[in-house]
């Protein structure tokens, strides 16, 4: 891992290593990618039969099997033990709760000559959830998905998600049956955003695509951005900690272990003005990476990915993490609301020593789709806006467009546009 101080003679270049970590090589994968979109437009569900064959070792039988019944869902949520039934029903109750806090609102105002000027807020039709499967299943992500588009008012769901061997995961189908989605359909990767951006027989044509996913996945999303909205292009999950000397570094260690144990590609980044800290936290990571089931794979990211950096004061630490605008910070200092006016840039931020990163990833409320990469400077996490969009309402009266015509029609005249002109001076008192 990256182990330095903002003094040493080879910071500059090390953290501008860190500032390239979201890098994805799209354009190694994007012909690939290309390919498989193609296909998926030309043939539909033959050519979706044939990816899975290919990428998840089974292949449909007809176009009925491509969908997982609702009655395998409730069997499923039925076969849950108690107390993860109701984990998973706390989490959505407090997701569900949070994102009705984000409903946007139609509004209207009305001027004195009568102009009427608005915005009305309508939920998209359709909208496409894709979650990963394959090696990991997340309910969790499902919840984050299906949430906020319930709240928005969509009307039609589709979720995809890859089936290995065709072996749905258990829990997967239980969250499914909680959230009440019917249409879940057994396609991954490039071939299922095709699917949703594109409809095949099977299908429906979505409005919206949203979820996680590799960079075949990412790349899909980019490629069908225009035909779809989308929600962002994600890359592998990261966090950031702030901490002052009043930090615990075991509980450190584990949080930055946390992103590391996601996969190899993951970034785990600390940054104190602690030296006894960052020495003690590189300390613990080592313990704790030891009694990891996931050790190879957080052990890989930490040694490729993870970054400890020495500052001189906790004003430089804000400042740095600013530049790296990470998908999670977490300040785990003293006072950590004093810091919140200083932080710009970071999907989600965690505030207090009791408030670790995976707290957000369930049951917090706030959701876990979360811009990456440093897209923290422009991008949001995903809410219940990704499955609206908003109208313009304009009515004029005589009055008001007697008021103001005239500068429209000299705007529209300079501009050459002359039935423009014409159409507001025909309605003008001459």
């Amino acid at each position: 891992m990256i182990f330095t101080t903002t003094a040493d003679a080879g910071f500059e270049s090390a953290f501008k290593e860190l500032l390239e970590r979201g890098k994805m090589d799209i354009e190694q994968v994007s012909g690939i990618v290309g390919g498989i979109i193609k296909e998926i437009k030309d043939n539909k569900n033959s050519a979706l039969k044939q990816h899975i064959a290919k990428f998840d070792n089974w292949k449909p039988s007809d176009d009925a099997e491509l969908k997982i019944e609702t009655e395998a869902m409730k069997t499923a949520y039925d076969n849950l033990d108690d107390a993860l039934k109701s984990a998973l029903h706390l989490a959505y109750d407090r997701i569900k709760t949070y994102h009705e806090k984000q409903l946007p609102k139609s509004w209207f105002d009305t001027e004195a000559n009568g102009t009427i000027l608005g915005q009305k807020v309508t939920p998209v039709d359709r909208a496409g959830l894709y979650i990963p499967g394959g090696k990991a299943a997340y309910p969790s992500s499902l919840l984050m998905n299906v949430i906020p588009a319930q709240v928005a008012g969509v009307e039609l769901i589709v979720v995809c998600t890859p089936t290995p061997d065709n072996d749905p995961n258990a829990l997967l189908l239980a969250a499914c049956h909680l959230c009440g989605v019917s249409e879940v359909y057994k396609v991954g990767g490039a071939s299922a955003i095709a699917a949703m951006a594109y409809g095949t027989e099977t299908i429906p044509k979505v409005d919206v695509i949203t979820g996680p996913g590799n960079i075949f996945v990412a790349t899909a999303k980019k490629m069908v951005f225009g035909e779809v909205q989308i929600d962002m292009i994600a890359g592998p999950s990261e966090i950031g900690v702030l901490a002052d000397d009043s930090a615990n570094p075991h509980h450190l260690a584990i949080d930055l272990l946390s992103q590391a144990e996601h996969d190899e590609m993951a970034s785990s980044i600390l940054i104190t003005p602690s030296q006894n800290i960052a020495d003690e936290t590189k300390t613990e990571i080592e313990k704790w990476l030891q009694k990891l089931p996931r050790e190879k794979i957080a052990r890989k990211s930490i040694e490729e990915r993870g970054a400890i950096i020495v500052t001189k004061s906790m004003e430089e630490a804000v400042a740095l993490m600013n530049e790296i605008a990470p998908e999670h910070l977490e300040v785990a200092t003293k006072s950590p609301f004093e810091l919140l006016p200083s932080i710009k840039h970071a999907g989600a931020i965690f505030l207090g020593h009791n408030t670790p990163e995976a707290i957000g990833d369930y049951v917090a409320g706030p959701n876990h789709t979360l811009p990456t990469g440093g897209t923290a400077r422009f991008y949001s996490p995903l809410g219940v806006e990704n499955f609206m969009k908003k109208s313009s309402i304009i009515s004029f009266s005589k009055a008001a467009i007697n008021e103001i015509g005239e500068a429209c029609a000299l705007i529209a005249n300079t501009e050459g546009l002359t039935a423009h002109e014409q159409s507001v001076r025909v309605r003008l008192n001459q």
